[in-house]
């Protein structure tokens, strides 16, 4: 059910239908590394979630390693010094996600959305318009 609901809200941005895109992104997972997924697919879903939460926010990246390398395990991700992008202005972002073992289900995730970033930091932290 939670990809069906990232699928549509990925449709709302790519314009695609809901079943290709499903398949194309749940294709594109598979073909990563284990670890590589991981991070994707949380990424995926916290900014899915972040739009879903809160509709002043349009979230379309995230930088899970902006300010410092996230703390990977097995099935999860804690990243405390991530960042998102949202109508083009950058904000900081703390994360934790948890999926089942193939990394491509979310089971649970916590975030909290930090402070804007400014313009004039954006080239220190690797952000881009």
């Amino acid at each position: 059910m939670k990809r069906l609901c990232l699928a549509a809200s990925a449709l709302l941005v790519l314009g695609a239908p809901a079943e290709a895109l499903d398949s194309r992104l749940r294709a594109g997972l598979l073909k990563l590394d284990p670890e590589t997924r991981l991070e994707q697919r949380c990424d995926a879903e916290v900014l899915d979630r972040i739009t879903q939460d809160n509709r002043s926010f349009a979230a379309d990246r995230v930088v899970a390693y902006a300010f410092s390398t996230p703390e990977m395990n097995q099935d999860s991700i804690k990243s405390v010094g991530a960042a998102f992008r949202s109508k083009g202005e950058w904000y900081r972002l703390k994360f934790k996600c948890v999926t089942a073992p193939d990394h491509m289900e979310v089971i649970k995730l916590r975030y909290r959305i930090g402070d804007q970033i400014p313009k004039d930091d954006w080239s220190k932290y690797d952000l881009y318009p």
